[in-house]
């Protein structure tokens, strides 16, 4: 398989809000070690061999003996690759990163004949993805997926089809949820605590291509079109990567399940995290609601309150006058259905995300 180490996402030409531009970080981190030999320093033939070798002395009791039977095994603590991705997962976590203790990192041998197919189909898939973009590389990029115990062994032996429906919020179209590399947070938020107290993230190699913004409440569950090949929520700072349920399969490769203890009182500052992020009043983005009221108003009303828009982000307008101008063409009581819509949306996202996996109880 290529080697993804020092390969940069390709720039694609598309409109201004349809497709996500390059970030300022690489598609995989370079200072991870290669991923497909974490050695380094020996032969790719006998990656499998010196994969099964590794033991680690401080093993959780029997909780995660599943592991090594789905063809995962432990890596020692001071193993090159472990020590790259506890430190990136912790770093990434802020003020919780202190709370979280990283018990076990297991590797995805592939020593499986399916799972070699598996990690063939990948290969296969991301030169195709590249091939159609006409790109350097099909923009691969790390990214953590939360998952229960019973459900890894599940995944590495079955695909994710085999887990069912994918349980989130549904609020960014019907595909599986990505958290990227560098926010392991929004994963973190819904892993589900074992009998043992152990919560489960994967960290895997996901293929983007070439990506489209989906919109808070999309119901997409496909490709817009042929140009494109997966989903984000946000084009200049990303939460979420939208893989199509379709394409799962092909299109990621779980490498590492990073095991982890969190304490309970991490759910309350999670909370404190997130509100402080948060504005303090109602409030919904602007380019979402122009959305909302293009469904409802004249286009003439929406193409005036557009120019105010561009009018405040160009500078020449302050907020407060923005808001004056929409509130007189709108009127109150359309803002506050639309907002008030919106922020039971929302709601409904944070519910998914905190009830449904257990929270961080």
């Amino acid at each position: 398989m290529a080697d993804y180490a020092h390969q940069t996402p390709s720039a694609h030409a598309a409109a201004p809000d349809a497709v996500a531009p390059e970030s300022d970080h690489p598609a995989i981190d370079p200072n991870l070690p290669d991923l497909e030999n974490p050695t380094d320093d020996q032969d790719q033939d006998s990656s499998v061999s010196d994969c099964e070798s590794i033991v680690s002395d401080d093993h959780p009791g029997n909780a995660l003996l599943p592991f090594v039977g789905a063809g995962l095994t432990e890596l020692g603590e001071g193993d090159k690759v472990h020590r790259s991705i506890k430190e990136r997962f912790v770093s990434r976590l802020g003020e919780l990163g202190a709370q979280v203790t990283v018990v076990a990192i297991h590797r995805n041998c592939s020593s499986s004949v399916s799972a070699r197919a598996r990690a063939q189909a990948f290969q296969v898939y991301s030169q195709a993805v590249q091939k159609k973009g006409g790109g350097d590389t099909a923009n691969v990029r790390y990214a953590w997926y939360a998952i229960s115990r019973e459900e890894v062994s599940k995944i590495f032996s079955y695909g994710f089809s085999y887990s069912g429906k994918p349980r989130n919020s549904g609020l960014y179209g019907c595909g599986v949820y990505f958290a990227p590399d560098n926010h392991p947070l929004e994963c973190v938020k819904s892993a589900p605590a074992d009998e043992d107290g152990l919560r489960h993230l994967l960290l895997c190699r996901v293929i983007l291509g070439k990506q489209e913004l989906i919109r808070f409440g999309s119901e997409q569950s496909h490709p817009s079109s042929e140009q494109y090949d997966s989903g984000v929520d946000n084009l200049s700072s990303p939460r979420r990567y939208i893989v199509w349920s379709t394409q799962v399969n092909t299109h990621v490769l779980p490498e590492y399940v990073v095991s982890f203890r969190a304490p309970h009182r991490s759910r309350g500052l999670l909370r404190t995290l997130e509100k402080s992020r948060r504005p303090t009043s109602p409030w919904m983005p602007f380019r979402i609601l122009i959305l909302e009221l293009s469904k409802i108003l004249r286009p003439s009303d929406v193409n005036l309150i557009s120019k105010y828009y561009r009018d405040h982000k160009a500078g020449r307008i302050s907020r407060h006058l923005l808001v004056q101008r929409v509130r007189q063409i709108a009127g109150d009581g359309l803002l506050t259905r639309i907002i008030k819509s919106f922020r039971i949306k929302q709601s409904r996202a944070e519910v998914a995300d905190h009830g449904t996996r257990d929270g961080l109880e």
